[in-house]
């Protein structure tokens, strides 16, 4: 808790806004999507389906393939509390929803279902975009399948596996992926795993969206490693999120970014 403190003070003191961005495609993204306040309509869909899993009192099982919970101390957990604690905050599905929207990606890809509630966010940004979400654990993807067939996502495919299974086989050469939202396994080595294999499937437009950059030294780590790769050309730090873009015709740029 204290690094992450530490590290968010430093985020403040070095972030900017739009004020400070000299990038037309940043500061396009800024004022159209990230600091857009005028209210949705889906928004309300986020927040019944998030409203739903909080009254939900059962319990289940997780099997935790990633880098561990720094709340929970049992697999046994109950499922408002996983909603509370561990699933995306209302003010980031909203944004996340507003990215998809910006982007009209047609081919989504999440790792790290939980129970959907970033996976709603996304299938609602585009309804015609195909959405795939992958989750270690078949309970907590039982509880995220019924809940997106009850809000009528009807757009995404819910697939049970270990991500780097699932990654490693892959037919790279036939599928592109538009938008990838990484919210899997908090670690150095699973990151960079994911982010190799991933690289084959990249376009010139696609967004990759990176959870938690700052949970740990090590995932800093991790962040500059992959702000410095060669065929990453603009990034942004927004403390929670890390975005990529691969976009050839930019100059190498890195953002950090209050949203």
């Amino acid at each position: 808790m204290l690094f992450q403190i530490k590290s968010y003070l430093q985020f403040l003191w070095n972030s900017k806004n739009e004020h400070a961005v000299h990038s037309p495609f940043v500061f396009h993204l800024l004022t159209k999507c990230f600091y857009d306040r005028k209210p949705k309509p889906e928004y309300s869909i986020l927040k019944k389906y998030r409203k739903s899993l909080l009254q939900n009192k059962n319990f289940i099982e997780v099997t935790d393939f990633g880098a561990g919970s720094k709340v929970f101390k049992s697999n046994t957990r109950q499922i408002a509390k996983i909603a509370k604690t561990a699933g995306i905050s209302p003010k980031r599905a909203e944004l996340l929803f507003r990215v998809v929207r910006y982007f009209q990606p047609n081919t989504i890809l999440e790792i790290g279902t939980s129970l959907g509630l970033a996976t709603s966010a996304l299938a609602l940004g585009n309804p015609k975009a195909k959405v795939i979400t992958l989750e270690g654990c078949p309970n907590t993807m039982a509880i995220a399948k019924n809940q997106l067939q009850d809000f009528d996502c009807n757009n995404v495919e819910s697939i049970v596996s270990e991500f780097q299974f699932y990654l490693s086989n892959l037919k790279q050469e036939t599928l592109n992926f538009d938008l990838i939202y990484f919210d899997g396994n908090h670690s150095k080595k699973a990151t960079l795993a994911y982010f190799d294999l991933l690289l084959p499937t990249i376009t010139n437009d696609t967004v990759w969206i990176f959870d938690d950059i700052h949970w740990s030294p090590e995932m800093e780590e991790t962040w500059e490693i992959l702000k410095n790769h060669p065929k990453v050309k603009v990034t942004i730090d927004t403390f929670q999120w890390g975005f990529v873009f691969f976009r050839r015709e930019q100059e190498k740029e890195h953002f950090i970014i209050r949203a």
